[in-house]
């Protein structure tokens, strides 16, 4: 089940990504780079606007649900049990530092 909803949400992201470059920005975007230009000539520009930011909203929208649903219900590992941190028991892992004993300075010979 994992497995197969991973796919589904890399599916979801290449869609993403290509609805997203297909929009058409100030200076032309990427859709006139690859004939994206043609695509607004079927529905129309006003409408073609329309279908893909309903497209990005829709895509988005799943990708974020895909994403909490993945990580809260089927994050493998998540059923082991780690016990308590260590912040949580009130222990430290590192020893207190211990200031090394000074000597006296030999003395030097004097001239």
């Amino acid at each position: 089940m994992y497995t197969f909803f991973v796919l589904i949400e890399i599916l979801v992201c290449i869609l993403l990504i290509i609805v997203v470059l297909m929009q058409s920005s100030k200076g032309g975007g990427l859709a006139g780079s690859f004939g994206g230009s043609n695509f607004g000539t079927v529905f129309g520009v006003r409408r073609t606007a329309d279908f893909l930011t309903r497209a990005t909203t829709i895509l988005a929208t799943t990708f974020i649900v895909l994403s909490l649903l993945i990580n809260l219900f089927f994050l493998p590992g998540k059923g082991k049990s780690a016990g308590e941190s260590i912040i949580q028991t009130g222990q430290t892992s590192v020893p207190p530092a211990q200031i090394p004993a000074q000597q006296a300075p030999a003395p030097t010979s004097g001239q």
